[in-house]
């Protein structure tokens, strides 16, 4: 079974990318082939197996990013379709696809799982210097998840008034696209000194989680060498089997 949808890949315009405002992203709708979402969805791991991270420090004064976390690494128990698609996200497909788009350029993908509940929120903040661009997968469907609890991605327009080693609020941005993160779709963008972006607090019911699956796309700096010589990823996790 093919997992990445190839003509949707495909049909993306690298120039197109790079002119969206105020910085490269695209939501793309049907990333993946029916059948394989359908797969994946339905053998999503367990929010069990994730690290549940409340309160957790962030720096500049950034709020928390409370969530179900689980990074995969050797050893991280997944059902078959998974196996496969993190095969096919390692592969040539998905390489071209990124090197098209981002350059041609060395990058080491990691993939984790997100899932959050009531309450829960991701504040506006840019990503890591390491971080050359995120894949965010939508794996919420209109049937488990409704438009009125709240989760959409905030692409966030900072009209360049702020470093990236800031914090600012979601009242000092302006919304430039809020994207509804279920259905078939995926939403792709590159870090840049100005990528803001977050998740207000969720307002859905006691036991309803909103699920997501990233891949982030981490370019060999300095700090990903100097983990690597520690025996870690360039997420900073260890690389032996969990």
């Amino acid at each position: 079974m093919e997992y990445l949808n190839r003509a949707v890949l495909e049909a993306l315009s690298a120039g197109k990318f790079h002119d969206r405002q105020p910085y490269p992203w695209t939501n793309l709708q049907n990333t993946l082939t029916p059948e394989g979402y359908e797969a994946l969805r339905q053998n999503m791991p367990d929010p069990s197996q994730a690290e549940k991270q409340v309160g957790k420090k962030r720096a500049y004064g950034q709020g928390p990013h409370d969530r179900f976390l689980l990074h995969y690494r050797p050893g991280v128990e997944v059902s078959q379709p998974w196996k496969e698609f993190l095969a096919e996200l390692q592969g040539p497909v998905y390489g071209d696809f990124l090197r098209r788009l981002l350059g041609p350029k060395t990058f080491i993908p990691t993939f984790e799982w997100y899932y959050a509940w009531e309450g829960c929120a991701v504040s506006p903040h840019c990503d890591a210097v390491r971080k050359l661009a995120t894949h965010i997968f939508y794996f919420n469907t209109e049937a488990d998840w409704n438009p009125g609890w709240g989760g959409e991605i905030l692409i966030l327009d900072s009209e360049r008034r702020f470093k990236a080693h800031s914090g600012p609020t979601f009242d000092d941005l302006k919304v430039a696209a809020s994207l509804r993160p279920s259905g078939n779709g995926s939403l792709l963008f590159q870090r840049t000194p100005h990528s803001w972006h977050g998740v207000k607090p969720l307002q859905c019911p006691q036991g309803q989680l909103r699920k997501l699956f990233i891949v982030t796309i981490n370019v060999p700096s300095f700090q990903v060498w100097w983990r690597k010589v520690r025996g870690k990823d360039p997420d900073g996790y260890r690389i032996e089997a969990a």
